[in-house]
This record gives structure tokens, C-alpha cells and sequence, in this order.
């Protein structure tokens, strides 16, 4: 069962973000990390969710992505890669979507410097719509793959799995019930045909 969809949905990737090195008379202010990896799949939903590669192909030349804290645009923004230009570089490599920028010289850039030397701001995350996706049933689970994603919209350093809890709209948590409906409607009609 493939679908198209439009709702915002955000995932926190249990992938590292850290601090990359500076020079000996400016201490380093990249920051870097994975938004998302592909072939791994979730472990913080109610069902398995697997990316594949390919699903970013053509997305960010379409995008406006923003680099933020904790999802939260209200706070500024850290950088930015409009149409795959700008202070973010976001690169698609056979792991997933790697994000680099220069943390700003601001309040809000010298605060995720901070957390990110003392460890409370550790994982990353990243808030995206989906353009394609296929729900199935696989034993006693579910499983969602995204071939294509529609559109990305930031990419986060974030606190903790706690905080960032991983959430997924309500009209997917229907498509997977539907799925699951399929699944085990056609489960009985095969055991049906096999008896008579």
C-alpha cells in the first residue's frame, strides 16, 4: 500500500552531533552530525521505520531548511540551506543526511556550543513530509519504508530522546492501522482458502 503524504512529521535520529574541530586561537564553533540514516530502522515508534536511500533525491534543491534548536524556530535559527544554499550544508552520503554548519556568534549559537561540551544536547532530529511511503505487515509487526520524502523542513540538535520524544501525525497512525486491518483480513482469507 503506497501513499502520498502531506503532514508534518518529526524523528529524532539516534545518530551523535558534536563539535568540530577548531584552531589553536579560536576554538572550533562547527557543529555536525546525521539528521537521518538510512536502512536503520526506528526503535522509538510503535512501528519499524526504515528510509531508503534515494528518498532524499531531488529534496533539498526544493527545500528551505533551517538548523534549530529543539525544533523550536522561536528561539532563532542556528543556520540555513535555502534550495541547497546557504550557512547549512547538508550532504547525502551512503549513511544518510549529514549537516554541518558554523554555530552563529550569538546567544542562541554559543548556548548549543555549550550543551554540546557538556553532553546535554547529544542526538539529533529532523522535521519532514512525506511524498511516498509503503505500509506492511511483517510477522507481528509493521513496518513503514519512505522512498521519497517530499520535503524537509529542519534539522535539530536536540536535548534527549525524553524531550524530543519522536512523534507521528495522527493520519499515519490511521494508515497504519488500516494497513494492519489488510494484513490481518488477507492473513484469515489465505487460512480460509487453504481449508477449503
Amino acid at each position: 500500500m503506497m501513499n502520498k503524504k502531506t503532514e508534518t512529521e518529526v524523528r529524532l535520529t539516534g545518530s551523535e552531533v558534536r563539535i568540530g574541530s577548531g584552531n589553536k586561537n579560536e576554538p572550533g564553533r562547527k557543529v555536525e552530525g546525521y539528521a537521518l540514516l538510512f536502512n536503520t530502522p526506528s526503535d522509538a515508534l510503535d512501528f519499524e521505520e526504515v528510509i531508503l536511500p534515494g528518498a532524499l533525491d531531488g529534496v533539498i534543491e526544493k527545500s528551505n531548511v533551517f538548523a534549530l534548536l529543539n525544533h523550536d524556530s522561536g528561539r532563532g535559527i542556528l543556520a540555513r540551506s535555502k534550495k541547497g544554499a546557504g550557512t547549512l550544508s547538508l550532504t547525502v552520503d551512503g549513511k544518510g543526511l549529514r549537516y554541518r554548519f558554523d554555530a552563529p556568534k550569538t546567544a542562541l549559537g554559543d548556548e548549543l556550543l555549550e550543551y554540546l561540551k557538556r553532553g546535554e544536547v547529544s542526538e539529533s532530529s529532523f522535521a519532514f513530509t512525506v511524498a511516498e511511503d509503503v505500509w506492511e505487515k511483517v510477522g507481528t509487526k509493521t513496518r513503514r519504508t519512505i522512498k521519497k520524502f517530499d520535503e524537509l523542513f529542519d534539522v535539530s540538535p536536540v536535548y534527549d530522546a525524553a524531550y524530543s520524544k519522536t512523534t507521528v501525525s495522527a493520519r499515519a497512525k490511521e494508515r497504519k492501522a488500516k494497513a494492519e486491518e489488510l494484513a490481518d483480513y488477507y492473513a484469515e482469507l489465505n487460512k480460509w482458502i487453504d481449508q477449503n
